[in-house]
């Protein structure tokens, strides 16, 4: 039986974070049909909306992608779990809730290498336009008007502020808005939580908008091939309901927009006939666009956590047990501060490995409780405090290859963690200064002692050591889609998203940035969305006025 096809202007790949600001944007004009395929269920578990419930979900295989990557060699051959959400909003559904934009210098490194349109100037105004800034102080750094939700911290713990006194103790200056003028210092994490709920790029862009009578959002749609006529896309062939699902096309009048994410992206791309010529025959599947860059440039964070006992103050360990929890479920239902409603990560330092250095180059994340040893978001049994740390810009490339044309079949990943030598002399200082802001006077009436990496490890070549065996990933994938100019044989899209060689198709997702921003990579995505939109539909760019 041949596949049922129907017609719109626009399909897009993905709900995610670039996905979901895409979508909703096409379709504000009316005269715009808009096809939205998401892989994943609806994100109608409770879990997904209760900030607290992201370690219910993270791992969980129906909301996400539950992919691992091959063995590491710089991080002794071990294999990463590399989740991506699978549901409405993507990873932003299921990520630690902080919205970080970055260095100015990340996007102005951008357009110097290429990229027109890409500056920091230009940007600003995308990430602005999104953003719903909700707190008593805002300058030109922010927006008011958009859909996202970002706020401060609702609860505070009595380990925050001697955790931030003792880091300006250390000469870390205090900084109310790493979003704003500068990012260097440290303070609280701003946040994508409002009213105690998490509020992912679905919720926030394309749910409120849902039931637009031009807008077709498909769930538990997997796309299965991008539909190729000659060098031109038309569309995109997907099952519906997985595995054995039925067989649905679905053209494209105007453009297919990719949003799949840093994994996913580049298989869907390799599976269509387009990446590195030699893959593609290998997996038998034929050659439309030979692009060596689809899949290659993988950049993530790899990160590794300090922790140490806590004496004297109950932390999240003992708030997350009975009879105590039981208090803060009753303040999240009645719309007050609770554990339930705050992220991961809760105060931030933006710092030097190096004091020579204009600039920071490794992020900090506090948080007053501790985790066992190597498991992400699982709490230990003793009161502890936990000081997280990784290299804000990565130089250590993977890549990701399709291992199969059956779209079901799980991408080869291999993120090369740790491969150059400066990536871990920035490690081994950041774990160094690490132990310190956990170690610092205004916390001292509170530490107990340090549980990881503990005492017996010391030298250069010992935290290597435990950077190697306990470090993990913060799945901040990107780059395996890179944005550059025709001239550059491992650029895959142009400064205008546009696939090269390939006529109405673009990709708008994480996987398009040249290099990794210094930041958390969920709020430059949605950015991406916004410029891809504008892009789409032939807008001047906005003025940073």
């Amino acid at each position: 039986m041949a596949a049922t096809e129907e017609e719109f202007d626009f399909v897009v790949v993905g709900s995610g974070s670039a996905g979901s600001v895409v979508a909703a944007r096409l379709s504000e004009d009316p005269k715009n049909n808009v096809c939205v395929l998401e892989a994943g269920p609806s994100d109608a578990h409770l879990f997904i909306h209760v900030p607290a419930g992201y370690i219910k979900t993270l791992f969980n295989p129906k909301y996400t992608w539950p992919f691992k990557s091959e063995p590491v060699p710089g991080i002794g051959g071990r294999v990463i779990g590399v989740t991506q959400g699978r549901t409405l909003g993507g990873s932003s559904s299921i990520n630690g809730l902080i919205y970080n934009r970055g260095q100015a210098n990340d996007f102005n490194n951008w357009a110097q290498s290429g990229n027109r349109g890409w500056g920091y100037a230009d940007v600003l105004p995308y990430f602005k336009r999104g953003e719903r800034r909700i707190t008593n102080s805002v300058d030109a750094y922010h927006g008011t008007d958009g859909e996202q939700p970002v706020t401060d911290l609702s609860w505070r713990h009595p380990l925050l502020k001697p955790f931030v006194e003792g880091a300006q103790e250390l000469g870390i200056p205090f900084n109310p808005d790493y979003n704003g003028h500068s990012q260097d210092g440290v303070g609280y994490y701003q946040r994508t939580i409002h009213k105690g709920r998490r509020f992912s790029a679905y919720r926030s862009f394309l749910h409120p908008v849902r039931r637009r009578t031009n807008l077709s959002l498909r769930t538990n749609a997997h796309a299965a091939a991008i539909l190729l006529e000659g060098k031109r896309a038309v569309g995109v062939r997907y099952l519906s309901g997985g595995p054995g699902g039925t067989e649905r096309i679905v053209k494209a009048r105007q453009e297919v927009i990719v949003c799949g994410g840093a994994l996913n992206t580049p298989r869907l791309l390799q599976i269509s006939g387009i990446g590195p010529g030699n893959l593609l025959n290998d997996l038998g599947v034929p050659v439309v666009a030979d692009l060596a860059g689809v899949g290659e440039n993988l950049r993530d964070h790899y990160a590794v956590r300090m922790v140490a006992q806590v004496r004297g103050v109950n932390t999240i360990n003992e708030l997350t047990r009975a009879p105590r929890l039981w208090g803060q479920v009753a303040r999240w239902m009645l719309g007050l501060p609770s554990i339930l409603s705050i992220s991961p990560s809760l105060a931030h330092v933006f710092w030097k490995s190096d004091s020579s250095f204009s600039t920071s180059d490794l992020q900090f994340t506090f948080t007053p409780a501790s985790y066992m040893e190597g498991i992400a978001g699982l709490l230990d049994t003793i009161p502890g405090m936990t000081c997280g740390m990784w290299q804000q810009r990565p130089e250590s490339q993977g890549y990701v290859r399709a291992k199969s044309s059956d779209p079901f079949t799980h991408p080869e990943v291999q993120p090369n963690y740790l491969d150059l030598d400066i990536d871990r002399q920035t490690q081994i200082a950041g774990v160094r200064l690490g132990r310190k802001l956990l170690a610092t006077q205004p916390l001292a009436s509170f530490y107990d002692r340090e549980i990881q990496p503990g005492e017996g490890v010391q030298t250069d070549d010992e935290i290597l050591e435990y950077l190697r065996t306990k470090g993990s990933t913060v799945f901040h994938f990107i780059g395996t889609a890179r944005m550059g100019p025709s001239t550059d044989r491992r650029a895959v899209v142009s400064d205008q998203l546009k696939v090269h060689g390939i006529d109405a198709l673009r990709v708008a997702d994480a996987s398009i940035m040249p290099t990794m921003p210094s930041a958390n990579t969920h709020a430059t995505t949605m950015m991406i969305g916004e410029k891809a939109a504008d892009m789409i539909l032939g807008r001047a760019p906005l003025s940073n006025e």
